[in-house]
């Protein structure tokens, strides 16, 4: 049997920035294997005689549903990198991305038995690992995937399910060595430049002067239709309301929990004094004015727009969900209306840890479905994107195109093709929307053979370049030359993040999941909203709803395959 799995702890996603490079991947103990095959992969395949067996390069299109971004429709071959892919493999595939809902849409995939060849499904793979819609890749990967064998192996551990069996390739493997980001794609404060330029750009780090300051610029602005904080608490995206807590109190994303770093125990931290002292801010901040009401209400485009249009002073959120927005301000030239992100923490002598660990992503992936015409085809056309020259390709692009190289062997873009990259019609015309994220690939923390990072904009060369000079004018008042390094290293934790850690459909565990976030999202703003002399007798209230749930057996639960994830990737445990 299947193991009914992969649900999201606290519906915090390591999605990877879609997304503009949000899924990092990383490298744990017992995970530097060495690689089963060279980095060109060039191996031939061979017949069971031994003999080398002559590839097939008949036309052939396949289809990909994948759930995980919303762009249009194509052929990839109606791209540059599709199409050399598929001069070197015979092998387009009809792309096709969801319009609505896309648990309705998977669903009725699973109901008719009629999947597409190749499926990302997102957060909706749980249910399709329970319909049994994907087939097994062991046989597959053995046979016709050295270069596959070369990026998992390592991890080949934590991607089986409970029969034995691999069935889909996550996006998160790392390559070589780990390289973290020089921008932040992860969570943060953010908090909108004017107001630092406005008082000679103080350092800021708790919480309490984060909305003082928002504060002070609002009421000396009064007027000019500001908003003070906005949230959102759309769908899965709750959390820029549900997740600050752990951040504040110096933990990274680990989703529902954060967990001790000696015991390995974890705690639900929604019913304890961390979440009250950020909702009590809230609360505070509300009765001031600053608090955006609609957060509650407003749809996730609502609220892209919103940050889009410079009133908004301040909101938390992780950098691969806002990155469209951040985007869309930075095409005004006002840099006074960016944003700057910030490791806010609630109080001086809390360290932050908002930066990701190295880390394996194995709750998302591609598999092959049921319903695919030609699984060996399929399964070859992933091991060539897993060459490193294709890797590069999808990543970086065509030299003297999208990159240039210079006389130390080192990748960098030009001003000129920095800008041109910014333009989502050439993106797309190239291929990056289509290929550089939801497909077999190194995780976004890798690096080349030749020492170059993997992800074009987590090379220094790049970066710095990418810089506006607005970014250079804060980054130097601050001390630093990239926005990461204002924050704290990350410590090393095996087993993140916990929200990544498989939970079986059904279970009290998993039902425990659905009932906490009913309840949390039937109070949250209530709490936020009322009046201040109300709070406590409503946060006594929540507690009490929220202590009729297994606070306990979810802890116990998480706890223990926390541990037994990190005697995987320890490799203490087969």
């Amino acid at each position: 049997m299947v193991a009914k799995k992969f649900t999201m702890l606290g519906l915090a996603l390591a999605m990877t920035a879609a997304l503009a490079g949000c899924s990092s991947g990383g490298k744990s103990a017992g995970n530097s294997a060495s690689p089963a095959a060279s980095p060109s992969g060039s191996s031939p395949s061979a017949s069971a005689s031994g003999e080398t067996a002559k590839e097939d390069l008949t036309p052939v299109t396949f289809t990909y549903f994948n759930a995980n971004a919303q762009i249009p429709d194509i052929d990839s071959n109606k791209t540059e990198i599709g199409k050399k892919l598929e001069e070197q493999t015979g092998v387009n595939f009809k792309l096709q991305f969801p319009v609505g809902d896309v648990n309705t849409k998977i669903g009725t995939m699973i109901a008719s038995g009629d999947y597409p060849d190749v499926l990302a499904p997102d957060t909706a793979i749980d249910k399709v690992l329970d319909a049994k819609g994907f087939i097994p890749l062991n046989d597959l990967i053995d046979q016709y995937g050295p270069n596959v064998k070369r990026v998992y192996e390592p991890y080949f551990n934590q991607m089986k399910a409970a029969d034995g069996n691999i069935y889909f390739l996550p996006f998160s493997p790392v390559v070589g060595e780990y390289i973290s980001n020089p921008t932040i794609d992860q969570g943060a404060f953010f908090i909108q430049r004017r107001v630092l330029k406005e008082f000679g750009y103080p350092k800021i780090k708790t919480l309490d002067e984060y909305f003082d300051l928002i504060k002070k610029y609002y009421d000396a602005h009064k007027g000019d239709n500001l908003t003070g904080f906005t949230s959102l608490t759309y769908d899965w995206r709750t959390m820029g309301i549900f997740n600050p807590p752990m951040h504040l109190a110096g933990y990274p994303n680990d989703g529902d929990v954060i967990v001790d770093m000696q015991t390995h125990e974890a705690n639900v931290y929604a019913d304890d004094d961390y979440t009250k002292r950020w909702l009590k801010k809230l609360n505070e901040i509300n009765s001031e004015g600053l608090y955006d009401q609609s957060s509650f209400v407003n749809n996730y485009d609502q609220y892209l727009a919103k940050i889009s249009s410079g009133n908004v002073l301040g909101f938390f959120d992780y950098g691969w969900e806002v990155d469209q927005a951040l985007q869309n301000i930075k095409k005004t030239g006002n840099d006074d209306l960016d944003y700057m992100p910030l490791p806010i923490v609630f109080d001086d002598s809390v360290t932050d840890q908002y930066l990701d660990p190295p880390s394996f992503i194995d709750n998302r992936g591609v598999g092959i479905t049921t319903s695919a015409k030609d699984p060996v085809r399929i399964m070859k056309f992933f091991d060539n994107m897993l060459k490193e020259e294709n890797q590069v390709m999808i990543q970086w692009g065509f030299k003297g195109e999208t990159y240039e190289v210079d006389d130390k062997g080192r990748f960098y873009r030009t001003q000129e093709q920095i800008d041109k990259l910014k333009d989502n019609a050439t993106q797309q015309s190239i291929g990056f929307s289509y290929f550089n994220y939801s497909w077999p690939m190194y995780g976004q923390g890798s690096t080349l053979s030749d020492g170059n990072s993997f992800n074009a904009g987590r090379q220094p060369e790049v970066a710095q370049a990418s810089f506006t000079e607005g970014d250079k004018l804060i980054l130097d008042k601050y001390g630093v030359k990239t926005f990461s390094e204002l924050f704290a290293k990350p410590e090393d934790r095996p087993w993140y993040p916990a929200w990544s850690i498989s939970i079986e459909q059904g279970s009290p565990a998993q039902i425990f999941q659905q009932k906490s976030k009913d309840v949390k999202l039937k109070y949250f703003p209530k709490l936020v909203l009322s009046k201040p002399d109300q709070f406590e007798s409503l946060w006594n209230e929540y507690l009490k709803e929220f202590g009729k749930l297994d606070v306990k057996g979810f802890e116990n639960t998480l706890t223990q395959l926390i541990k037994n994830k990190i005697a995987k990737v320890t490799g203490s445990s087969n």
